[in-house]
């Protein structure tokens, strides 16, 4: 269990009290650096408030789904951040979301709910999907293939701009890959070190390595990164099948209205 600081705790508790007695609101989830347990001293309570299906509506024809206050916390540059979200948002996230959007819940706090069911779906949210587990490892570790190639290309046709983009993908699916293979979602980009730090099973010096392509790209350093990654298993996947994807998946992805990987 994540350890909550005493002045975010108070902004909690604050919080709670403002909207609990609030008709317009069914439940109040905590969520953000504070439930993660990776908050700093000075970071705001980030949370989000379950509107009943009216609130939601005159929320939605106005535009304002946010909530920001300073005067319930009582630390310097606190303040509590908050978006405004309905029962139906929370359904479809637990049935499709992508995975950013379901790690926005882990760790996430119940601070209260007028629904008894409401965090048997916040569990249902959090739960890793297992039959999508191998393909996107397939994928991933087809995308890293790529992004190691393409930065031995870019040093050949001394390109900076794809080296250096090519040098953030890498690292991007390399780390993505051990996510899935751990059973993590990816957090997006601010917390992705975080989530890769706490993972178990990863390839000893993989986030060295990654700092190193990222602060020295270079064909060379590119290589010891994929190296590491590639034998930390058979992950069954050919080279010629990697090319092959990448073709199919993502220079066509278009043809099927297919949504970028990095968002998946």
């Amino acid at each position: 269990m994540n350890t909550i600081k005493p002045h975010h705790q108070r902004g909690i508790d604050k919080l709670t009290a403002e909207y609990q007695s609030d008709p317009r609101f069914q439940a109040l989830i905590i969520g953000g650096s504070v439930a993660k347990g990776c908050a700093r001293d000075d970071s705001d309570v980030d949370f989000m408030i379950v509107a009943t299906d009216e609130e939601y509506r005159e929320r939605k024809a106005s535009g304002n789904f946010f909530i920001n206050r300073q005067d319930l916390t009582d630390y310097p540059g606190g303040f509590v951040d908050g978006k405004i979200i309905d029962m139906s948002y929370l359904k479809k996230v637990a049935q499709r979301g992508n995975e950013p959007t379901r790690a926005a819940f882990d760790g996430a706090i119940l601070a209260f709910s007028r629904d008894k069911d409401l965090h048997h779906l916040i569990k249902e949210i959090t739960v890793y999907p297992e039959s999508e587990r191998a393909e996107k490892m397939r994928k991933f570790y087809s995308m890293a293939f790529i992004q190691h190639w393409l930065m031995g290309e870019a040093q050949r046709h001394n390109n900076p701009y794809t080296l250096n983009r090519a040098a953030t993908q890498l690292c991007l699916f390399c780390g993505r890959l051990i996510l899935a293979y751990n059973r993590v979602f990816f957090p997006y980009h601010k917390w992705f070190y975080h989530y890769l730090e706490k993972c178990q099973q990863k390839p000893e010096g993989l986030i060295k390595d990654m700092n190193t392509v990222l602060s020295q790209p270079s064909a060379e350093n590119a290589t010891d990164l994929f190296k590491r990654v590639k034998d930390f298993k058979d992950w069954g996947v050919s080279d010629l099948e990697a090319f092959s994807w990448f073709m199919e998946d993502v220079e066509l992805a278009w043809v099927n209205g297919e949504p970028s990987l990095e968002d998946c």
